[in-house]
């Protein structure tokens, strides 16, 4: 979602802060701005509805800036616009901020507290900003402490980074619910909400804490509580390699992360392998889900999807009842829990708000959770009582690929463990499927012309799809669906095959596209029945089939893999069939419409 870039030192801050907005274009956003101090003090504002490049046209490259903030906004309060856009100003122009977040209460601050000041946006952060002039200038109070108190007055999430005219060698930071990093150098320090804007400056980086704020300086930064208490932490290393971040010879992100996945698998293995070649986690894992008499899944969207496969895999593996949940719905209507509940977090960036407001009530009733994520030391990590990676390296396009199969072959190898932990007698190697599956997957990517084609023919112009498919393959076609209308906008449901007759195929029209997903030979018969069944409704019929379950007209034959790692390879080819589908209709593929990468706000 929105993103924070914020530079003090003595480089050009302009083109660093434009690069690191760049960088964080992959979480998606509608407008841009920045805001800098040159080196007579004076402040610059540019802002931009539209992409970063926009934005680099409309700054004054003439003017030397040492300082600044900048932002990428994704609408939550206001239309897209240049005057919604970040960063905002008070009125007087004395205090410029940018934010991430959601503040819940600002209708009641702006009537407690700005009835008479002019307001020029729309958006909950102008209230931020106009609150702290209210207090600095009408109450006459530090900028530090005018921070203070009107953060104090705040209800919701923030992440904000400020800068005072007054004081123009210090940046100010802040920080609740929403993720913010400080990074730190010779001679500089930044402001980051993601390592990967500041990374080409400095891998040193220091998490700022919820209720903490930073003060930052050329050569210092001073953490401390609101009551004034001063908080001492190292920084850590950002373990980020740049080449991971490019394209290379890639048109798209997103189908340089579809063909990563052989390799994620094996990566995988490889890092939960000892010494011996021997699957090996931490044995405090192990430990607190055996002992549990169920498992809670907790998930939103393509995360969500890989939960319900990870559900099947680790009931099949462990014998113990697996549930799996939305995580915005599951905070605010808990269901009733079992006496010894164990909790599975799934979040790509680590930094889920949704579900990071359910892991804040699990830890507050001292249930064990774990986090299944791709960023160590973001949120959910940290505030979890463990951590299993997925080690996919970044996933930079919006549309999720390579951290679905990851999610998925990291609860695979956490339900083999469980079960032998437990004693029970299995009859799977889960590293040597998961080589199969890699090698599986290999084979699809080097058919990516016969998806292509698919495309073109049946959904370049479709106005809706669906899928379909039964048991695991179910599960399957829910992020199938989700992944063909985040990209390619055509209207895209998945359901299990045998609801069709229970009201869904009155949507069936002429020319319609279905696609089936077959790899379960207990349905097969049956979800090749309602295949015809479409077909009788004038209906695009395309089947994608296990080898061995495959039939003469069949639209593709996935290579055979373990029965319980179809979803890797019966994936892939409906990634494919998005990424082109998003392709052929003339879409940014790696920045879908009105969607985020890392949704930091509920």
């Amino acid at each position: 979602m929105c993103g924070i870039v914020g530079y003090i030192g003595r480089q050009d801050a302009k083109d660093i802060l434009l690069h690191g907005l760049e960088m964080l274009e992959y979480r998606g956003y509608d407008s841009a701005g920045i805001y800098v101090m040159d080196d007579k003090d004076l402040g610059h504002l540019f802002k931009e509805k539209g992409r970063i490049a926009a934005l680099r046209e409309k700054v004054d490259h003439n003017v030397p800036a040492k300082t600044g903030i900048g932002h990428t906004r994704w609408a939550t309060h206001g239309v897209p616009s240049i005057e919604n856009a970040h960063p905002h100003q008070s009125t007087s122009g004395r205090f410029t901020i940018v934010h991430n977040g959601v503040i819940e209460n600002y209708k009641a601050v702006r009537d407690a507290f700005l009835t008479d000041t002019m307001l020029h946006s729309d958006t909950d952060t102008e209230i931020i900003v106009q609150l702290i002039a209210w207090y600095a200038e009408g109450e006459g109070l530090d900028t530090i402490d005018a921070f203070k108190k009107a953060i104090v007055a705040l209800k919701g999430s923030y992440a904000l980074a400020l800068i005072d005219n007054e004081k123009p060698d210090v940046i100010f930071a802040a920080k609740n619910k929403s993720p913010l990093l400080l990074g730190t150098g010779e001679g500089f320090n930044v402001i980051c909400s993601d390592a990967m804007a500041m990374i080409k400056e400095t891998n040193q980086f220091i998490e700022l804490m919820d209720g903490e704020i930073a003060t930052l300086t050329v050569d210092d930064i001073k953490i401390e509580t609101l009551a004034g208490d001063v908080i001492i932490r190292s920084p850590y290393t950002a373990l980020l390699d740049l080449n991971d971040l490019s394209k290379g010879t890639y048109p798209h992100y997103m189908i340089k992360e579809i063909d990563e996945q052989p390799a994620v698998m094996r990566k995988i293995v490889q890092n939960y392998q000892n010494d011996n070649g021997e699957l090996e986690i931490d044995a405090a894992i192990l430990e607190e889900i055996s002992a549990s008499d169920r498992i809670y899944i907790v998930a939103c969207g393509t995360s969500y999807n890989a939960g319900w496969v990870g559900k099947q895999i680790i009931e099949n593996l462990t014998n113990i009842p697996t549930e799996v949940h939305i995580s915005s719905e599951f905070g605010y209507n808990m269901p009733l829990l079992t006496e010894k509940p164990f909790f599975i977090f799934l979040s790509q960036s680590g930094e889920t708000a949704d579900s990071r407001q359910v892991l804040v009530k699990i830890n507050a009733l001292g249930y064990p959770s774990l986090t299944l994520t791709n960023a160590p030391g973001s949120t959910l990590s940290r505030e979890a009582k463990y951590t299993l990676l997925l080690h996919a390296g970044p996933e930079i396009a919006v549309a999720s690929t390579k951290a679905y199969t990851a999610q998925t072959a990291v609860l695979a190898i956490l339900g083999e463990l469980v079960g032998r932990k437990k004693g029970l007698d299995l009859d799977v190697d889960i590293a040597h499927e998961l080589g199969i599956a890699a090698t599986a997957i290999e084979s699809i990517i080097d058919e990516k012309e016969i998806f292509e084609q698919l495309s073109v023919t049946h959904l370049s112009t479709s106005r809706n799809a669906f899928y379909i498919g039964r048991s695991i393959d179910y599960y399957v076609v829910m992020e199938a669906a989700l992944k063909l209308k985040e990209v390619s906008y055509v209207q895209t449901e998945g359901f299990a095959a045998g609801e069709l007759k229970h009201g869904t195929i009155a949507l069936i029209e002429e020319g319609t596209p279905v696609i089936s997903i077959i790899t379960d030979p207990t349905t097969a018969g049956h979800t090749r029945g309602n295949a015809q069944e479409v077909i009788s409704r004038g209906a695009h019929s395309m089947i994608i089939s296990l080898d061995g379950l495959d039939q003469p007209g069949d639209a593709y034959v996935l290579p055979k893999v373990h029965h319980l790692l179809t979803p890797l390879v019966s994936v892939v080819p409906t990634q494919l069939i998005a990424y082109y589908t998003s392709l052929h209709r003339g879409n940014d593929v790696d920045k879908p419409r009105n969607l985020a990468k890392s949704v930091t706000v509920e």
